[in-house]
């Protein structure tokens, strides 16, 4: 059948696409090849999101074609064949992001199939319409799984053009949300890490429907779709959450220990001025107010947030105020980005362009805010037990590198634990921690928690749904 070379790049939500992709490929045939010599084509998923990601991109084509000479290109950057073909005009085929059939079909053109009778012996990955009805390939390691719930967004951020290249919001059903989730739990999945463009805004687009999990009816909402997520056993933590009034009735599940306490919101800024131009609501005092009112209910929230600094019009005031807003939010993990320009974005025409000297004098001074704040958090935290999920061994013998419920997968610290040679990747363990910096702690492993999914009814649903082993 030939053999596929693969790229994916970009954000988690890329690399469920690149994922979906992955599987129709291997249930078509078609071998997976690790090096551009032993491809006979390659696929790169690309990022368009800002400029250094759009290049980021290019030059992945740029080497793919050095190294193999067969492309196909697909993703994000994909929206603008135009800008890919003015660069690499020699690409088979250019492709949109979770372009599933689009991608296949220049596949098998590149690949032509000569299928012989009985050759699927393995039922579709995917519905038609993009929703994963089955995960059979994982680029993430089996303990832990994006589930994605919607794709698009209905935001008009001036900074961004998502909605321009993944369209508007459309959400899955919450039933094959679960059917996926339960399936990953069952065959090894102990943290499923739910994302979206914008998930607090899941099912809108359904009019929140209901549709029938297990006998049962569950909202296309995020509240009733967490709480059932929460009863599989898995640790749950959820991205990407714009602070909406309903995801405080999520709060008492982390509280109860039923959801991680670990929430991702991109705020972007604290100063309502900038804020308003880059069409996002609030400032500092909403955002202290709504952190505020969710420390209440569980003082162990740790929070995630991103922020643009430098973008135009912004002024040393209004970096006066994130600065402010950062002593004394104590969000406990932040990334910071200089503004950066995108194609089509209508940021691009607001005045008062800042200096790229200035956007990194603000950014190095916005860091420096936060780390201080990080420093105090994370020395808070020694001497304490907390549970680590370990993702890879270290580089000392005994030594293992994990995450703590507070740290998401590449975006957040790390944990090194020193244990008795026992444990191993997957294993989620309780570990005292014995030093901390601004970002990682160690800590001495203690015992390994045992793992008890609750997924009982799995193989009713399966047989009910198909599936595809792992």
């Amino acid at each position: 059948m030939g053999r596929v070379g693969f790229v994916s790049l970009g954000c988690p939500k890329a690399l469920v696409d690149s994922e979906r992709i992955l599987t129709e490929l291997r249930a078509d045939g078609y071998d997976l090849s690790r090096s551009y010599a032993e491809a006979d084509v390659v696929v790169v998923n690309t990022c368009g999101f800002i400029t250094p990601a759009v290049e980021e991109s290019l030059a992945a084509i740029g080497e793919a074609l050095d190294g193999n000479g067969r492309v196909i290109v697909t993703g994000c950057l994909g929206e603008r064949p135009e800008e890919i073909l003015a660069r690499h005009p020699s690409v088979l085929a250019v492709t949109g992001q979770a372009d599933v059939a689009g991608v296949m079909a220049a596949v098998r053109a590149a690949l032509p199939r000569d299928e012989p009778a009985f050759a699927r012996l393995l039922p579709l990955a995917s519905d038609g319409r993009g929703a994963a009805l089955e995960r059979g390939v994982k680029l993430t390691p089996r303990h832990y799984s994006y589930l994605k719930v919607a794709e698009g967004c209905d935001h008009t951020c001036s900074f961004c053009i998502i909605p321009h290249m993944r369209g508007r919001q459309v959400s899955r059903d919450a039933a094959d949300v679960l059917f996926e989730a339960t399936r990953l739990v069952a065959t090894g999945t102990k943290e499923l890490i739910v994302i979206a463009q914008d998930t607090s805004a899941y099912g809108r687009d359904l009019r929140h429907r209901p549709s029938d999990f297990q006998g049962r009816p569950v909202a296309a909402d995020l509240v009733p779709l967490v709480r059932e997520l929460a009863g599989l056993g898995a640790w749950v933590r959820l991205h990407y959450v714009y602070p909406y009034p309903q995801v405080r009735e999520l709060i008492p599940l982390m509280a109860e220990g039923r959801l991680l306490p670990y929430l991702d919101v991109p705020l972007q800024h604290a100063s309502p001025r900038v804020l308003r131009a880059m069409r996002r609501p609030g400032g500092a005092e909403s955002h202290l107010a709504t952190l505020r009112g969710w420390r209440e209910i569980c003082p162990e929230l740790a929070i995630r947030s991103t922020f643009i600094v430098g973008f135009p019009g912004e002024t040393e005031e209004d970096v006066d105020l994130l600065v402010d807003f950062l002593g004394e939010a104590r969000l406990d993990r932040v990334g910071a980005f200089t503004y950066s320009e995108v194609t089509g974005a209508a940021a691009n025409e607001l005045p008062g362009a800042v200096p790229e000297e200035v956007k990194h004098e603000r950014y190095d001074r916005v860091m420096r805010a936060q780390q201080r704040v990080a420093t105090e958090i994370q020395a808070a935290k020694v001497g304490r037990v907390l549970q680590v999920i370990v993702d890879d061994v270290g580089d000392l013998p005994g030594e293992m590198v994990g995450r703590s419920q507070a740290d998401a997968p590449h975006v957040d610290g790390r944990v090194t634990l020193d244990t008795d040679g026992t444990v191993v990747i997957g294993d989620i363990v309780e570990a005292e921690v014995v030093a901390a910096d601004a970002y990682d702690l160690r800590a001495r492993a203690l015992r390994t928690v045992p793992w008890r999914p609750n997924v009982a009814t799995w193989g009713t649903t399966a047989t009910r749904r198909g599936s595809v082993s792992p």
